[in-house]
């Protein structure tokens, strides 16, 4: 694939002048040039506290222990440090204490949070703002560290959505001011969504966050009741626009089924890359960079999923 080249990149009007050239400098550093995102995402400590880091996961029809490494939040780290990949997406509060030690790290801030104890029958989905993008450019300049965006959640078809909506749109809006890249997570979820999967559904969400200045938008891979998932995509992938469409890696599945997965999003769906976290952090070190740098592969090099498992299976370089 050819690099993206600066003049190729359609700037959003809302970044003015004098951050123009630090905002193309973090897409292009995020995307490696290819205007694809690989997301490593590390944001799972609030969202889904320790249910994905100690335990067992089923992969394969098979119970495998999740591997202690996995307790310890430098472990996040450790691959983020060794792996290729576009931007590590974690708390402000966990880059504080660990990115200090990895000041290579390409980071993006995950501005809200949640836990997953209130359930949606007990209370429809909230998630305000914990840091403003203000903390997150004062926090850049004396820490040094490599931040080139920040993320936020917004649960559509909430009774809490307004808020979310609002307070995403003001943060897409002041990271441009600042150059700063901004990725949404949206997710319909909610008394009001009886199917969180719907293509239709999903396809609403992307293009409700490219109304909101994302520049990528993250959402949920589709489950149509009929025909293939990656053909029923690309009604999100084109509802997005010129927001780039990201897909969640969801719990873990075997390496070539995920790889797979992810190939077909990309070259036949269409989208603009991947943010994958239980599929990479739930193995042990060594296994772990091995499948980030796989899925890298498939995102920023093109690699076919033979080429890909290999990677994984540390089988290639």
């Amino acid at each position: 694939m050819q690099p993206l080249a600066p003049a190729d990149l359609i700037v959003p009007a809302d970044v003015p002048a004098g951050s123009r050239d630090r905002y193309v400098q973090h897409y292009l550093e995020a995307t490696h040039r290819t205007g694809r995102l690989m997301l490593f995402a590390g944001d799972q400590k609030i969202e889904h506290l320790n249910d994905d880091f100690s335990g067992k996961i089923t992969v394969g029809g098979q119970e495998a222990p999740i591997p202690r490494d996995d307790g310890d939040p430098e472990h996040l780290f450790r691959i983020a440090s060794r792996a290729r990949i576009g931007v590590f997406a974690s708390q402000l509060g966990l880059i504080a204490r660990y990115g200090p030690s990895y000041p290579r790290v390409p980071c993006l801030v995950k501005l809200n949070s949640k836990s997953p104890l209130v359930k949606t029958a007990q209370k429809d989905p909230v998630s305000p703002a914990l840091w403003t993008v203000e903390d997150v450019l004062r926090f850049r300049e004396a820490s040094g560290l490599r931040i080139l965006g920040v993320g936020y959640t917004v649960y559509l078809g909430s009774e809490f959505e307004g808020e979310m909506l609002r307070e995403a749109a003001r943060a897409a809006f002041e990271a441009h001011q600042a150059g700063l890249l901004a990725v949404f997570w949206m997710y319909p979820r909610g008394k009001a969504v009886p199917d969180e999967k719907d293509p239709h559904l999903i396809a609403g969400a992307a293009g409700a966050g490219a109304c909101l200045g994302a520049d990528f938008v993250k959402v949920n891979y589709p489950k149509p009741k009929e025909g293939r998932p990656e053909e029923a995509f690309k009604e999100a992938v084109q509802a997005a626009g010129r927001t780039r469409v990201i897909t969640a890696g969801g719990s873990s599945k075997g390496i070539r089924d995920f790889l797979q997965e992810t190939w077909n999003q990309i070259h036949v769906s269409g989208c603009g890359g991947n943010a994958t976290g239980r599929n990479i952090h739930q193995k042990p070190l060594r296994e772990a960079i091995a499948m980030a740098n796989a899925i890298s592969a498939i995102t920023l090099q093109d690699a076919d999923v033979e080429t890909a498992v290999r990677i994984a299976e540390g089988r290639d370089a």
